[in-house]
Parts: structure tokens; sequence; C-alpha cells
């Protein structure tokens, strides 16, 4: 089976993570998506993020009855930091059967080059780019493992949620119904 391991922080998961997942299933070639909530992004600061198991409840709610999607703990048992090409190691280890493509935005492709052993992971496993607005990608200086989705583009970010949230804003309509309500509590 072709899976997207759609790595993040998904501090929250919203709207535009699961239109993005599931524009990869119908027009890019992946039979399932599963998003992998990273304990900690070794490029991120550590207490931006909500607890683990919170962030992974809310993937949870909100895939739920989609049968493309999966909500993935992998790499709570894996050492921290969380460096991407262990996760696809170990990956591969536990499922042979599957093959793995790693989903990043173009930001992180920008920053591709600064990932913990950048070129061994690019060389084992296929990578789809998705565009992020202000860091196009020429899809011809690619390479050949690499490969940019035609995936519309999504403007709307974590960080935002979170900082409406905290100002009490209504951002109802940029997250599942579950995830809002769950977040509310």
């Amino acid at each position: 089976m072709k899976i997207g391991i759609f790595s993040g922080s998904f501090n929250p998961i919203h709207i535009g993570h699961l239109a993005l997942a599931n524009y990869l299933c119908e027009y890019e070639g992946l039979e399932e998506v599963w998003f992998m909530v990273t304990p900690h992004n070794p490029l991120k600061q550590e207490h931006e993020l909500m607890d683990d198991n919170l962030r992974l409840e809310l993937v949870k709610l909100a895939i739920e009855g989609y049968p493309k999607f999966r909500a993935s703990d992998f790499e709570f048992r894996l050492p921290r930091p969380s460096y991407t090409v262990h996760t696809f190691d170990k990956l591969k280890e536990a499922y042979p059967e599957h093959t793995f493509s790693l989903i990043i935005g173009s930001d992180n492709w920008a920053l591709f080059p600064r990932w913990y052993q950048a070129e061994r992971l690019l060389a084992e496993n296929p990578i789809l780019i998705y565009p992020r607005p202000g860091y196009p990608v020429d899809a011809a200086s690619l390479p050949s493992h690499a490969k940019l989705a035609s995936s519309p583009v999504f403007e709307i970010s974590s960080t935002f949620i979170r900082r409406a949230l905290e100002e009490g804003r209504d951002v109802r309509y940029l997250l599942h119904p579950a995830v809002y309500a769950r977040l509310l509590k």
C-alpha cells in the first residue's frame, strides 16, 4: 500500500491539514495518509506545543470515520528529539509491506538541508512537497525522489488558530467541529 506520512505537530490539526491530505489521496496516488503526531520537532521550541496526547486526541477526532486517514503515535515511542530519517527506518522495519512517502510543505522543503541526515532521507524515500504561501518550488529542479504536488494552497496555520483561540475569537470553521468543541472544554 502507498502511504503518505504527514508528520507534524498538528498544534492543532485544522481543515487545511484535512483538505490537503484528502487531496493527496484523491489526486496524488496515495492510498492512505497517516497523521504522524510529532512529540518534538527539533526545529521548534517544545514549550510551544500542546500536550502530546491532546494533539493525538484532536487528530483522532478530526479523522474519525474517514477510511483513508490514520492517526499515529508511532513517534511517541522513539527517542526525542524526533528525527524523520529514524522514523522512516523504523516504519519500514515495522511495516515492510508498505511504501512510505514523506509529505512536507514547501516551507519545510526550504529548510530541508538543515534536517538531520537529509541526504539519506531523500535518497531512500519518496518526498511529496505541497505548496505553502511564500515558498515557491521549481518542480524542474527537484531531485528524482521529490515531487511537487499540484494541490491547492491552504493559507491556514495552527499558529494563527492558537492565537485566535487565545484572543477568544470564533474560528469554528477553520477546525473540524469535534476539534473545535474539544478545544473549548
